[in-house]
């Protein structure tokens, strides 16, 4: 699990700094980001491990190029994402678009631009590339999505391996859409993919999906079927609970369940799509205290940044930490951190407890790098937050 450990660099938030802005923004923190990126390039070198970037948890284009620049492939699942990590330096060879939904034009695009795997989630789905392929004159490279029915214990939302999600094919219909991509004369079988959910703060899920993969490859492989390519997905968890403690994953862990525990064939290569886990921690949205109400049985930090700024509290009961960068007061309250979008549900944490919290003060929420400024959204009509980047 997540543990606690001392950070090996000051990633506190320049105050001073940060006050001069107009807010709501997201702070980028790319010292941390740096850091974040070391440790995986530390953790995987000599291994035949690739690490690909999975662009939904951040699209921001400063930091595609950050990452593209370390030399990470990328994950997509979304033409436009294909779009975006081309331009920002991401090679094609290296990208994995998966999605249950990929249209006929993102398909296209793939293949115009000789993306470096499909991951297909079903046979319809195979049978589509299978037929674009041949009208473009190419051929597709691809991985089955394999659905290994594996409960990673976290919020039903962000749960993507059982039985129940609509996420890849079941293990019992693999023989099958096997023996249809090989008949195929536009598909080029190259792997197995596997994702099981997101924000996995325990390890034993991986341990699970090692196991299920080596019984799959020896099944397949005495029947005469191999594969160049396994893909675990991503879904390591950060620490929101301490994101000073914690600013870099435990990446040495977590390599090392799938360097003790998955038999990679000779020649095999492994790959990654993690998202979270590289650009979590380094994105803080900054805000500031509007008004503070009080009623009958509550009081009210009311920011200028809302559920359209940061939508996993409101979405799925996501919990941030939320500190009060200003503030001057003796003393500590207990308040409900709110936005000002009309919706009951816009509240970005319940019964926090604060230092005694005034208008205009500066309020941070951490680790929202990962799923923040990629999910905004302009209802009520109010801005898209804006970004600022550590010097």
């Amino acid at each position: 699990m997540i543990t606690r450990k001392e950070s090996t660099f000051n990633c506190q938030l320049p105050v001073d700094e940060l006050n001069r802005e107009a807010t709501p923004f997201y702070y980028y923190d790319m010292d941390v980001l740096h850091a974040t990126l070391g440790a995986i390039k530390q953790e995987t070198e000599g291994w035949p491990y690739v690490v690909q970037y999975a662009i939904k948890a951040n699209g921001n284009p400063l930091i595609l190029k950050e990452i593209a620049s370390s030399g990470l492939g990328s994950d997509l699942v979304s033409g436009g994402e294909i779009l975006a990590a081309l331009e920002a330096g991401f090679q094609a060879q290296e990208m994995s678009y998966s999605g249950v939904g990929k249209t006929d034009r993102e398909i296209k695009l793939g293949l115009e631009k000789e993306i470096g795997c499909f991951n297909v989630e079903s046979i319809p789905e195979l049978e589509v590339i299978n037929q674009l392929a041949g009208e473009a004159g190419k051929t597709a490279r691809i991985a089955i999505r394999v659905n290994p029915d594996i409960d990673a214990h976290t919020h039903k939302y962000i749960t993507t391996g059982t039985a129940d999600n609509k996420f890849g094919i079941p293990v019992e219909a693999l023989e099958s859409v096997f023996n249809q991509a090989i008949a195929m004369p536009n598909i080029d079988l190259r792997g197995l993919h596997f994702h099981i959910g997101s924000q996995i703060t325990t390890m034993r899920p991986y341990v699970m999906l090692c196991e299920r993969i080596n019984q799959l490859q020896d099944d397949y492989e005495a029947r005469g079927i191999g594969f160049d390519i396994i893909n675990v997905g991503g879904g390591l968890g950060i620490d929101y609970t301490h994101p000073d403690d914690c600013p870099v994953p435990d990446f040495k862990q977590y390599f090392d369940v799938f360097k003790q525990h998955l038999e990679l064939r000779p020649n095999q290569q492994l790959h990654f799509e993690l998202g979270r886990a590289i650009v979590g921690q380094c994105g803080t949205l900054i805000s500031r205290v509007t008004y503070v109400k009080e009623n009958r049985n509550k009081k009210f930090v009311i920011l200028d940044a809302g559920m359209t700024d940061l939508i996993r509290p409101a979405l799925y009961g996501a919990r941030h930490e939320v500190q009060n960068l200003t503030s001057v007061e003796d003393g500590r309250e207990h308040y409900d951190i709110v936005g000002p979008v009309c919706e009951s549900s816009d509240v970005f944490a319940s019964d926090c407890v604060l230092p005694v919290t005034r208008r205009g003060d500066l309020i941070a929420i951490r680790s929202a790098g990962a799923y923040g400024e990629s999910m905004a959204s302009r209802y009520n009509m109010r801005e898209l937050p804006r970004s600022h980047f550590s010097h």
